[in-house]
């Protein structure tokens, strides 16, 4: 068989020495099969490059399963639908339909998701992924066994997986490189949403960057607020009433651009002003982050660019008869300085 569509079910058993039944089952996660036997079959499964086929394969429309999907973490917030849209303009140039589902933050949403898509014939799958304790990735290696296209927006431990991702260390520790250049020596940073992949991967950065200075970093500089708007605007407005005027900070860089402007908000109904008392720097540098009342500084990431890089890995994966190699695409980012960040004098 020297062409992926042509690989079936009744040739992976043929193979493998056993039924149709029993390569069934496998792929069925039953646990009826015995693990040599079940080890067996997935190799085959992922050495001829076979994947399970769901309804819309049978139809008889033409390009009716010409179709990938996309997971992301909310639908409205402008990063990820920045992706969203940079991921549909090219599945769309190479005749792909793509469908856009949200996992509001939820490793059982993410999970459900998953299994929708490989059951019903989502040909492959772009995923944010959530990551809850002790990493609850499964279903990611379930896509993995049953050699299921897939491509993530954030590294996960512990699975070899198509990658496309910005630098994140790399680009909080610009942003305090810059507030300590600028004279800012009381730097703290509202973390984000445990569940993200990013949240941490943005701390380390934080981190970093005081490891390379006279400053000495502490742990109760990173604050968790969350990322939902009201949640952070509820942090923020409890975090400075629990401290004297002499203990704020100087600076602030915040996990993403909705909570800055959450954070923005707040410190104007305090009475704190941004810059002249506290500088703010947000990340992403979504489309209204320029407009806000005090136009933001922020991290600017590529997120067009990421969307249709993981869409021409996914689809090259989809349409390769052959293995294809993983790729781990790391994006840079870029400081954008705007009136939200000040030098001290």
């Amino acid at each position: 068989m020297s062409k992926t569509k042509e690989m079936t079910i009744g040739e992976i058993a043929k193979r493998a020495g056993v039924s149709k039944a029993t390569v069934s089952a496998v792929l069925n996660e039953k646990r009826t099969v015995n693990p040599s036997t079940r080890e067996k079959i997935l190799h085959l499964i992922k050495t001829l490059n076979y994947r399970p086929k769901g309804f819309a394969r049978n139809m008889k429309t033409g390009d009716a399963g010409k179709c990938i999907g996309i997971i992301v973490k909310e639908l409205n917030y402008p990063f990820f639908t920045t992706i969203a849209e940079g991921a549909k303009e090219y599945a769309s140039s190479k005749g792909y339909s793509l469908i856009i589902a949200s996992s509001d933050y939820n490793h059982l949403s993410e999970e459900k998701f998953t299994n929708l898509f490989s059951a019903k014939d989502v040909r492959g799958a772009i995923i944010a992924p959530v990551v809850e304790g002790n990493s609850e990735i499964e279903h990611l290696f379930k896509l993995r066994k049953l050699n299921y296209p897939f491509v993530l927006l954030a590294d996960i431990k512990g699975i070899a997986a198509n990658v496309v991702e910005i630098d994140n260390k790399r680009a909080v520790k610009k942003a305090v490189e810059y507030l300590i250049k600028n004279e800012h020596r009381k730097i703290v940073h509202f973390a984000g949403p445990p569940e993200s992949a990013h949240t941490k991967e943005r701390i380390d950065g934080f981190r970093d960057a005081f490891s390379e200075s006279t400053l000495v970093f502490n742990k109760e500089m990173i604050i968790p607020i969350g990322s939902n708007t009201r949640v952070s605007y509820e942090n923020t407005i409890k975090y400075f009433k629990s401290k004297n005027r002499k203990d704020y900070p100087t600076a602030i860089v915040c996990f993403n651009d909705l909570q800055a402007l959450a954070v923005m908000t707040a410190l104007r109904d305090v009475n704190i002003k941004v810059p002249k008392d506290i500088s703010i720097i947000g990340n992403d540098d979504i489309h209204y982050a320029e407009i806000y009342s005090v136009p933001l500084t922020t991290i600017r990431s590529p997120q067009r660019e990421i969307g249709q890089k993981a869409a021409e890995i996914l689809i090259n994966n989809i349409e390769s008869p052959t293995l294809v190699p993983i790729e781990h695409i790391v994006y840079d980012t870029e400081l954008i300085i705007r009136k939200s960040t000040r030098r001290l004098d």
